[in-house]
């Protein structure tokens, strides 16, 4: 995981698959995230075709340096 404040309000992504938070607060963030990973997984497992794919290089890179 990693988070980072930005514009005035926290991100935190999870590299694993992609999936982004974001709160008033570093905590909120990644409380968020969390949230977003349970309801990712819920989906995961009761779907076979869902997108599963890693972020790219590209999208890495925009979410550091942007």
């Amino acid at each position: 995981m990693y988070s980072q404040k930005k514009s005035g309000y926290w991100v935190a992504l999870c590299l694993k698959n992609g999936i982004v938070g974001q709160g008033n607060s570093q905590e909120d963030a990644i409380k968020k995230l969390k949230e977003a990973i349970e309801s990712f997984e819920i989906v995961y497992e009761s779907e076979s075709n869902i997108y599963k794919s890693p972020v790219s290089i590209d999208e890495l890179h925009e979410f550091l340096f942007v």
